[in-house]
């Protein structure tokens, strides 16, 4: 328990000192609030404009969660069959690497030229790459990095494959599935907002950032930036709680 509190107040502690820093290095140094909002001003526009906010939010974190949850059994899919087929890995890992490395930008315009401008199917498909690459990677790594020696000792039983997959290359594999989902979570989150810089609809997050720097409002986009780190943090604290929950299972 007392475990527990520490970890809570240790960067609880930090975040309060660092937002005072920050509180009196803006009055000391008489910054302009074009150049940096304070976080008291910030947190008034967060109050003053919590709906908008809020909506924005529910924008940006639906795009997110549909692209998070196709990404991730894509992912986990592609990576059974990778781990599979070696030659397939071979095949297929250079072209997800290639298409990871492209621009969001380059990827996002184009699929706004091929959908309607009020889809959000660009933005998700952006997502979706994002989290399938990642997870792919990691659960990939999972099931087929394990101990030969657990291998043998199957094979020894004259354990067909299926069931050597299903004792030893998913357990060994799950930790790296939520070592995936600690990153893809807010990945997704920072993913589905940066997209929207780049046309579709102006309701998330993103665009909402944007036309308030835009128009000199650096406080109101400062709170949208708040908005979606609160998003951020409520989606990789998801993921601790579904490890945390996956573990206590394993061990009943």
């Amino acid at each position: 328990m007392l475990a527990r509190i520490k970890n809570i107040m240790v960067p609880l502690s930090f975040g309060v000192v660092f937002l005072l820093l920050w509180e009196s290095a803006v009055k000391v140094f008489d910054l302009k609030p074009y150049f940096l909002a304070a976080p008291s001003k910030i947190f008034e526009q967060f109050t003053k404009n919590t709906s908008r906010i809020w909506d924005a939010t529910s924008v940006s974190g639906t795009n997110a969660l549909v692209g998070l949850i196709i990404g991730t059994i894509l992912g986990i899919a592609m990576s059974f069959v990778l781990s599979r087929f070696s030659f397939l890995n071979q095949l297929i890992t250079p072209l997800a690497i290639s298409l990871n490395a492209i621009p969001i930008f380059v990827l996002v315009a184009v699929l706004n030229n091929m959908y309607s401008i009020t889809s959000e199917i660009p933005r998700r498909f952006m997502v979706t790459l994002v989290v399938y690459f990642i997870v792919l990677v990691n659960v990939a790594k999972g099931l087929t990095q394990v101990r030969s020696t657990h291998v043998e000792l199957m094979r020894s039983y004259a354990a067909s494959d299926i069931e050597i997959l299903r004792k030893v290359r998913v357990p060994n594999a799950v930790p790296y599935l939520f070592t995936a989902l600690k990153v893809a979570a807010p990945a997704s989150v920072i993913t589905a907002f940066v997209s929207e810089y780049f046309g579709g609809l102006q309701n998330g997050l993103g665009s909402r950032i944007t036309s308030n720097i835009a128009n000199s409002k650096n406080a109101a986009a400062w709170a949208y930036v708040l908005g979606a780190c609160l998003l951020g943090l409520a989606f990789y604290t998801v993921s601790i709680i579904l490890e945390s929950v996956t573990r206590k299972g394993e061990t009943k």
